[in-house]
Formats: structure tokens, sequence, C-alpha cells
């Protein structure tokens, strides 16, 4: 057990070494008497408990985006958006726990639950005194982040949605498994799920509808892969994915919020998505009126072959609701 965490260790500290880094350098040549605003810092927060870990970058004195990640990813998935937008936005995104750098309590002393999950996060969030933010959602961030929005409406002045559903119509075919799963669950219908956490099946999820594989950092799912060969790492998720049927039954309540908030919402959604096809995005135009609508020709992690447009979609999006 303890070489095993030796060599996760290493190996997380490998790739994070690796990982796209700000262009500092260029930054010190052209605006030497600014501060250095692109900067990514890794941080952690003690919240009842557990240590959650986030990146951080802008200055807290500007417009704050809250950045949700999605399964089996973390704030890894961010790490374009906070280097390209701190130069203008202050930029939170946490791991939940049991993912990326955060703690991973086992469930005996750590409910893996949505609302649980969304508890956390919203403790965080107070926590750092951060009480006016935009949300940016994807997959679980979804469920989470609405969780927050309908519980504190007024915190929340806009949402950014990168393929976070909350219609039954934006479930795709490859909840069939999982569907399954929920009517029973037992060893069978475990055993059917087990190749998601497989390097293969995590490969899959990132370039699955992707225009080109090769535009897809492989460094997603190798370390997707690292924490989710954690002992118990697919039980705790096993358990997330049966918590997942009690989202659908409050997507009524979260359909309410956005037709009672109207929060300005920016779509930018991967159409090839197998789990949250197009179809998921189109159901938002019946909730929400002021809605910025783009679609790309990608997959379920949108970030990682259009980032750069999605990036400036942010940016402008984020100027309007400002004015």
């Amino acid at each position: 057990m303890k070489k095993f965490k030796l060599i996760y260790l290493f190996t997380l500290m490998l790739i994070v070494s690796c990982q796209e880094k700000p262009n500092t350098l260029k930054n010190q040549n052209t605006h030497s008497n600014q501060k250095q605003t692109n900067l990514v810092y890794y941080k952690t927060l003690s919240v009842d408990g557990v240590e959650v870990a986030y990146r951080e970058a802008g200055d807290s004195k500007n417009p704050t985006l809250v950045l949700l990640h999605g399964f089996p990813s973390s704030s890894h998935q961010y790490r374009k958006v906070l280097n390209q937008l701190s130069d203008e936005f202050h930029l939170i995104a946490p791991d939940y726990p049991g993912f990326g750098n955060s703690d991973f309590p086992s469930a005996k002393d750590y409910e893996y639950t949505f609302d649980n999950i969304a508890k956390t996060i919203n403790s965080f969030l107070e926590l750092k005194e951060i009480n006016t933010y935009t949300l940016m959602i994807q997959d679980y961030g979804a469920p989470i982040g609405f969780r927050i929005a309908t519980a504190y409406p007024e915190r929340v002045t806009a949402i950014i949605n990168q393929n976070g559903n909350a219609y039954e119509e934006g479930l795709g075919e490859a909840w069939k498994d999982i569907r399954t799963f929920w009517a029973s669950r037992n060893e069978q219908t475990e055993n059917a799920l087990l190749p998601v956490f497989s390097l293969e099946g995590l490969k899959w999820q990132y370039t699955h509808g992707t225009r080109n594989p090769a535009n897809v950092n492989p460094d997603t799912w190798h370390l997707d892969f690292l924490r989710l060969s954690r002992p118990n790492a697919h039980n705790v998720n096993f358990d997330l994915f049966y918590d997942y049927q009690n989202n659908l039954k409050l997507y009524p309540k979260w359909q309410q919020y956005l037709r009672d908030n109207q929060p300005p919402l920016l779509i930018v959604w991967g159409k090839n998505d197998a789990f949250f096809p197009e179809s998921g995005a189109e159901a938002f135009k019946q909730d929400v009126k002021n809605i910025d609508y783009n679609i790309y020709n990608t997959g379920h992690f949108a970030l990682e072959e259009d980032g750069n447009e999605i990036i400036n979609k942010i940016r402008t999006f984020m100027k309007k609701v400002l004015k």
C-alpha cells in the first residue's frame, strides 16, 4: 500500500509539472509594471474536516467565476480557462471530495451523494467569503451547481454551461447501463460499469465525438486513471452513479429556478456528447430567455478541443453580463 501511494504521488507530481503553464515571461517583458494575475495557485481549505483542494487565479476584486468540474475529471479540466481569463476575472475551481487533489475520505466518514458534495462546495465558497459569482458547470458540475443556485439564487449572477444537463431529454444513450444499475444495484450491474474506470474507457470519454483525438491532451485520462485506481475509488463512484438518479427528480425544481430567476446563460456545448447530446442544450431554451447559444462539433469535454474559442465566448459573455 505504501509503495502504491509513493508511486501515485510521484506520478501526480510529474504530470502536474508538465501541465500547460501561462506565459509569464512574456507578461514580464510586456507588462513589467503590472501584477502577474495569470498565475494559477494551488491551495487547500479545510471544510468540515475535509481538505478541499482548489485552483485559484486572478484578482479577487474582479468578478468571480466558480468552475465546477465533471466526472471523471477535476479542476484540471479548467486549466485553460484559469490561465487565459485571470487577467480580467477572479477564478476558483475546487476539487470535490474524492476527486483531484482533495481528500478522499472513506464512505464511512463522508457520504458520497450530490446533496452532500453540493453542501461541501457551498460551505467552501462561504469560507472563502465568495458570495456573488458566475457558475461554470459541466457534467457533475450541473447537479452540484444547480443545488447551490436553487438554494441561493441571489448569489448567482450568470451561468456558463458546457454540457451540464438539467432535462430528461438531455440524457443520451450512454446512460443505458446506468439505468439498469439504478433499477437493481448488484454485483452484475456494477461489473457492467467497470469498463468506465479502465484506461481505454476513460480515453473514450475524452475523445469520443471529437473531430480529431490528437487534439486532446492524453494527460487528462491518465491522470484520472491514477485517481480511479486508488483503493475503494470504484465503490465511491458507484455510490455517485447510483445517486445520480436523484438528480432527475430535481430537474423540475431546477427548471423552475431558471424560469423564476432568468440568469443570463451561456451555452457552449459539445454536440457529439454520448452522455449529454445537443438535445440537452436545446432544452434550456424552454425556460431561459437570455441565452447565448453556441454548439461545437466535439465531444463531452469541449474545452479540450475548442478551448480557445469557448474562452473567447466566455470573455465576451461576461463583459455583456457585467454591463
